[in-house]
């Protein structure tokens, strides 16, 4: 089974939202992860940067740190 971890990077720090999380979508409210037992999380002003299927993460990154 392919499940992540979510972690959002803020101001060069790095901090794990979720774990276990089965299924990511991009939405016009933001980035809404969901799991298998718990109930789905909407994360408003991050993007995603990345995607780690080896180590098994996604890497989700505020707004404020987007290059201008």
């Amino acid at each position: 089974m392919c499940q992540l971890k979510a972690v959002v990077e803020r101001q060069g720090s790095r901090e794990t939202v979720m774990e276990s999380v089965t299924t990511v979508d991009v939405t016009a409210d933001g980035v809404v992860l969901s799991t298998y037992f718990e109930e789905p999380l909407t994360l408003s002003g991050v993007r995603v940067r990345s995607v780690d299927l080896l180590n098994g993460f996604i890497l989700l990154m505020a707004d404020e740190q987007r290059k201008k």
